[in-house]
């Protein structure tokens, strides 16, 4: 007689799915939980103690690894010596495996003590399923309900071949690599340490429309190790987002969440994955209306993120133009309804009170850059000109070194009284960064504005524009062997000039 194991955690389906198995001739063995929920539903199941003749001990830790279970679910038929040996030792093959993990995910993700952390890690499980799938040609193996239906039918139609049985190996090991790789991070972050191999696993959320451009496929994963400012957002309203919406929020609401500890409300307003104005106000409706005269132009069809809950006013201004999404901590109701006006408008939830991953990676060809997050923040000045800033100017140069360090390199921001007054990134050279800025915005007032410069200077050709255009303060790096011209240029035209010594690169 054939023979089918199961052993799962989702129960969901499994009576059903076990009953078409049994109508369909197979004789069902099954362990504890999933055992009393298949009986429940009718089925004349076997326990795993009637197979192995012996019984599960050491609290359940040891019930399945047992040569009655591996022997049948391992061995090959097409081998004489492997038939013969599992005929001796009285060995039945185990023809199906359905089986899905202890939730050691929902056990990170609900914080539970680290004793019962150990307890959710599944051996018998992975164990059963490595064996099924390495077995393939012989076992199938199911670990996903979503399969059960497309499993029914294609036995009870004599369609199970070589290329669906692959299909779900690869399903299977990707489950127990995917397990694992949860398993290893955990003990990282338990330990503080980190081996000299590193496991991302990553679970499929979608299929995007397409990526960067039409002609590209995307996907978008969940990293569910991590608790992150996109990890559970909550649309309100709008499209699906595309993977240049996606990748601009993140931005979006990295930035503004940067503001948060301080206790101020921001908006930031982004397009193209580099901000294009950031304002700090006494409201909601303030913080937006400076990040949108900040450069009103550049927002069109960007994307909008405040720190603080959206009211109708601000929800009213919002509509005046074309954005494609609105992200806050909240919206009062009327907010809501007006912004909802926009039928495309994105809208979404985000909870700004999470802590921004602390790991950068980049995939290059064939190699993976991963480094700390950017979040070195200074706490004193240096101060090297004769002059010395304001107390407003060293609140604006805070205030632009966050920003900055969301500015594609070379990045110039100028900042006015928690207004960003201009923003030039992107550049192979300094001085065309803070140039675009002056060419962009040919008509604006740039007088008592603080520079903020995302690297050292490695002319002075930086501060005689700053001064022709009205800077009044410069606050960057420093280390460059040419400093000194820097700062004697400062001291010329009666700037003052701050010297973080940490560089802000992003590429």
């Amino acid at each position: 007689m054939k023979r089918a194991l199961l052993s799962v955690t989702d129960k969901s389906g499994i009576g059903a799915f076990a009953k078409e198995l049994e109508d369909l001739g197979y004789e069902i063995i099954s362990t504890g939980g999933t055992l009393k929920t298949i009986c429940d539903y009718g089925v004349n199941a076997k326990s795993i103690e009637e197979v192995t003749e012996f019984p599960e001990m050491l609290d359940g830790r040891v019930k399945t690894l047992h040569p009655m279970i591996h022997g049948g679910l391992l061995y090959r038929r097409d081998l004489p010596e492997h038939v013969k040996t599992v005929e001796e030792y009285g060995i039945h093959p185990i023809d199906i495996v359905v089986v899905n993990l202890y939730a050691f995910e929902d056990s990170l993700k609900n914080k539970k003590p680290h004793a019962e952390m150990i307890e959710n890690i599944d051996i018998g499980g992975p164990s059963m399923v490595r064996s099924a799938a390495k077995n393939y040609k012989d076992v199938l193996i199911v670990t996903d309900p979503s399969d059960y239906d497309r499993v029914v039918e294609l036995l009870k139609n004599g369609l199970v071949d070589m290329k669906f049985r692959e299909e779900m190996a690869m399903k299977a090991f990707s489950l127990t690599a995917y397990y694992d790789s949860m398993i290893a991070r955990y003990f990282a972050s338990y330990t503080g340490k980190q081996s000299n191999t590193f496991t991302i696993g990553l679970k499929e959320d979608s299929t995007l429309r397409y990526g960067e451009n039409p002609h590209q496929r995307a996907m978008l994963y969940s990293d569910n190790f991590v608790d992150g400012l996109l990890s559970d957002y909550e649309q309100l309203h709008g499209k699906e987002l595309s993977f240049n919406n996606l990748n601009d929020l993140n931005i979006a609401v990295e930035l503004a969440q940067s503001f948060v500890k301080d206790g101020v409300t921001v908006t930031v307003a982004l397009k193209h994955a580099t901000p294009c104005g950031v304002g700090m106000g006494e409201s909601v409706y303030d913080s937006y209306n400076k990040a949108y005269q900040a450069d009103p132009l550049s927002i069109f069809g960007g994307i909008v993120a405040c720190t603080g809950t959206i009211d109708l006013d601000t929800a009213k201004l919002m509509n005046e133009i074309f954005l494609e999404i609105v992200c806050a901590p909240d919206f009062t109701e009327e907010a809501l309804e007006e912004l909802k006006k926009k039928k495309n408008l994105r809208i979404l939830k985000i909870d700004f009170s999470k802590e921004t991953l602390d790991m950068d990676l980049k995939y290059i060809n064939g190699k993976v850059l991963i480094q700390d997050r950017d979040f070195v923040e200074k706490e004193g000045f240096d101060i090297v000109t004769i002059k010395e800033p304001t107390a407003q100017e060293k609140q604006d140069m805070l205030f632009g070194m966050k920003v900055c360090q969301y500015v594609k390199s070379n990045a110039i921001v100028l900042v006015k009284n928690g207004v960003t007054m201009g923003i030039g990134g992107g550049q192979t050279s300094r001085i065309w960064a803070l140039n675009s800025i002056r060419s962009n915005h040919p008509d604006r007032d740039f007088q008592g504005c603080v520079l903020v410069s995302d690297a050292f200077f490695p002319f002075s050709d930086c501060v005689e524009l700053a001064k022709e255009m009205g800077v009044t303060a410069i606050i960057q790096p420093g280390g460059s062997i040419r400093d000194q011209d820097s700062i004697d240029k400062c001291n010329e035209f009666n700037m003052s000039m701050v010297f973080t010594g940490i560089r802000h690169f992003k590429h």
